[in-house]
């Protein structure tokens, strides 16, 4: 009896997704987890796997279709996935095709999408081609590479117009000279709705930024003094600078509640916890994975999770929930080299906090000049509800526990 394999329940927070790749055609034989088809939404791109072994028999929806909640996507002939192959070998196939084939589809199964692209539009034999990627996945640059070492094909020979490139690297690989070409493609869902948010946070809140700079250098001396030790009575956990910001913030939210609040209506919503979002991007765009009561967590637990989210995040293995809710966001442009940013909130969220690069800068301390590892600091707050004296003081409180790391511990 053929199973349906439908999409993934969508949270109320979801309207719809849309169908971003299928990794399997009608007649396919797939093993039970393969990976089916992506579905993109506005938050996150999740996979549909196959229930069982067997066949893909009908497929309902085509790639860039817009799907609901708990649609059906295709159909699947169970148990038949040895029959397909037993099937395909009985006919005489030739030992060299055969060969080929076998070499081929391995191979083919690991293409990413960009990779995918090239290979279609240039007629390219991948077969020999080892993957850099995770996993043995075939990259974008494993095709470029692939294609400029391929030898010159011989003068006499008719020269078939090459595939029109699409980016400056591929035209100088193929020969082309750097004309001026454009390329319109449909923006993502997803950066679609990042859009989206971006601009509804500019014109429905009262945005205000102040800034403040903070001394690196004791949190850098006891990261240096015990990173070693951290890391192996954690299990591996690398001591990073992130966790110290993460610890601050809930002591500081603890201190003034308003920065932890959101605007609901006309209703001021006062969160008794701290669920801190962590910026993150991907190749898809920014996205915000939260720690959850972030202020019970442990710094050895908050690097971890940190570390896992970041991980996850690169792989499109976040969930939908592991993005909702959120009193508060960090977000770290000093990890792209930005000296000074102001930040956007993420409503409802009514404050964001923005690290920025360690640079060495001369100080005045008493009296003398100093060179120090300064950092700028940028607090973007929601004016409708936080006063810029609550805003300041808030900044300077994650700035002096910063500069005396022991006061998170101690709550000082």
């Amino acid at each position: 009896m053929a199973i349906e394999i439908k999409a993934p329940a969508f949270p109320e927070s979801i309207a719809d997704g849309e169908v971003a790749a299928w990794h399997k055609a009608e007649g396919d034989a797939v093993a039970r987890d393969e990976l089916i088809v992506e579905i993109e939404t506005d938050k996150v791109v999740l996979e549909v796997v196959a229930p069982a072994d067997g066949v893909i028999a009908k497929i309902h929806v085509q790639t860039g279709e817009t799907i609901q909640s708990e649609q059906l996507l295709a159909m699947l002939e169970p148990g038949q996935a040895a029959q397909s192959s037993t099937a395909s070998s009985s006919k005489p196939v030739p030992e060299a095709a055969a060969k080929s084939a076998a070499d081929a589809a391995p191979a083919a199964d690991l293409l990413g999408p960009a990779a995918r692209q090239l290979v279609e539009k240039h007629k390219l034999d991948i077969s020999g081609i080892t993957g850099s990627g995770k996993g043995g996945r075939i990259t974008k640059e494993d095709i470029l590479k692939h294609m400029s070492e391929r030898p010159a094909a011989p003068e006499a020979a008719p020269a078939k117009p090459a595939a029109p490139a699409d980016s400056v690297e591929e035209r100088q690989v193929v020969g082309l000279s750097s004309e001026r070409v454009e390329r319109r493609v449909p923006m993502t869902r997803m950066r679609a709705k990042i859009a989206e948010r971006l601009l509804d946070a500019t014109l429905q809140t009262a945005m205000l930024s102040t800034f403040n700079e903070v001394n690196m250098a004791p949190v850098m001396a006891l990261r240096s003094k015990y990173k070693d030790k951290f890391e192996k009575t954690h299990n591996g956990t690398r001591l990073g600078f992130m966790g110290f910001f993460v610890k601050a913030a809930c002591e500081a939210l603890k201190r003034f509640p308003a920065v932890n609040a959101s605007i609901d209506g006309n209703d001021i919503v006062y969160h008794g916890y701290q669920d801190i979002g962590v910026a993150v991007s991907t190749k898809g765009g920014l996205v915000v994975p939260v720690l959850r009561d972030a202020d019970f967590m442990s710094l050895a637990d908050v690097e971890a999770a940190i570390h896992d989210m970041g991980l996850r995040a690169r792989d499109n293995k976040l969930t939908i929930d592991d993005m909702t809710g959120g009193t508060f966001t960090l977000t770290n442009g000093g990890v792209f080299g930005s000296l000074l940013s102001t930040p956007i909130l993420n409503p409802p969220q009514t404050g964001i906090l923005g690290m920025h690069k360690i640079q060495d800068r001369p100080m005045a301390v008493d009296g003398q000049v100093v060179i120090l590892p300064m950092m700028y600091l940028a607090l973007t707050y929601d004016h409708r509800l936080i006063d810029g004296k609550t805003a300041v003081q808030f900044l300077v409180a994650v700035k002096d526990l910063i500069e005396d790391p022991a006061r998170i511990l101690l709550q000082l």
